[in-house]
């Protein structure tokens, strides 16, 4: 099947190499801002952790400047430039920017398709950001970022990957060079120099690149309902999972040490959830058996349940929050690049 699919593959990877080679030449023009904005992003079509590294940067850099997050609200029903507002919807600015919105109610949260009109906007705020996070914008070359974060997942490293449709990678793996960072995400807990050694041979990584080493963190049960919140989870023995995100294995590896029956029903990322997905959740909790049970999702996909309460009172549902935490001095090295870049920036 590869075979068969290489030669689409080679065109499209034509293509993009000519439309990258117009904006480095400036036929295609990237917009510079006189504000730091720093870029997370990645080459594949998702699943390697760009909320929680968005979410590491808003808390890293939220309690010294004032932070805007700017997407383009994948999966809402809106068009153009919107704000987040208190009893905004994830149809109008799709989950993720929600979620960022629900836990960090501080930071300015927009989005717009153009995202080079939605930086005028937020610069013509009345409050104005200091720094702006672009959330999945690697690709998006009409926008010059002033420090750019690339990730790649641990189990699926982009050197070792294939360009779409014959593999999971949606841009060329020779625009890594324009990162100032490569993350690799997702990593086991503890790993071997000689591993580390290996993943950075294969990336290849610039003389003026780091290439650092994160893990995810999962951080409790969070009662997403009344029925979870008079749930005593000491007397869980079973835990029903459903979710639509894109590599949903590290979650279902954490449940899996926590429980003795795991069952789960997996469902599109950034899946839009129906009146009939709904009935299949309640139906695949239903068949669970023992009365000693829960149901989990992420805290993305709890954004798009918040149609469906009444349908799913009865269910004790949880989410689990998760975190990235950096290998050895890796997150060190981070915060100091970031702080440095924004200082920089702030005072020149």
């Amino acid at each position: 099947m590869r075979v068969l699919l290489y030669p689409l593959s080679l065109i499209y990877s034509v293509v993009l190499y000519i439309r990258h080679r117009l904006f480095d030449i400036n036929l295609l023009r990237s917009k510079s801002f006189n504000i730091p904005i720093i870029c997370v992003g990645n080459l594949s079509f998702g699943g390697t952790g760009k909320t929680p590294h968005t979410e590491y940067l808003i808390r890293l850099l939220s309690e010294h400047v004032k932070v805007a997050v700017l997407s383009r609200g994948y999966g809402r029903s809106t068009k153009g430039f919107v704000l987040a507002h208190e009893g905004v919807t994830y149809e109008e600015i799709g989950d993720e920017p929600l979620q960022y919105h629900t836990k960090f109610p501080d930071v300015i949260v927009a989005v717009d398709e153009d995202r080079v009109e939605g930086v005028r906007k937020l610069m013509d705020m009345e409050v104005k950001p200091e720094v702006i996070l672009l959330d999945d914008a690697y690709q998006h070359r009409w926008i010059k970022p002033g420090y750019n974060i690339l990730l790649t997942d641990y189990h699926s490293i982009y050197s070792k990957d294939h360009l779409t449709p014959v593999g999971n990678l949606r841009d060329i793996k020779s625009e890594a060079r324009r990162a100032n960072v490569i993350i690799v995400t997702k990593c086991p807990v503890v790993i071997d120099p000689y591993t580390k050694r290996s993943i950075i041979d294969s990336l290849k990584p610039k003389p003026y690149q780091k290439v650092l080493f994160s893990q995810i963190s999962f951080d409790g049960f969070k009662p997403l309902n009344k029925a979870a919140e008079s749930k005593d989870l000491t007397q869980c023995r079973s835990i029903f999972m459903f979710c639509g995100i894109a590599n949903p294995y590290p979650l279902e590896d954490y449940l899996r040490r926590k429980t003795n029956t795991l069952s789960t029903t997996i469902f599109n990322d950034h899946h839009n959830f129906t009146k009939e997905n709904i009935d299949t959740i309640v139906e695949g909790y239903n068949n669970v058996i023992g009365k000693n049970k829960i149901a989990v999702t992420t805290e993305k996909d709890a954004m798009r349940l918040t149609n469906y309460s009444s349908q799913l009172e009865n269910i004790p549902i949880f989410s689990i929050p998760i975190k990235v935490r950096f290998h050895e001095d890796d997150g060190k090295i981070l915060n100091k690049d970031i702080f440095n870049y924004v200082g920089f920036r702030k005072n020149s």
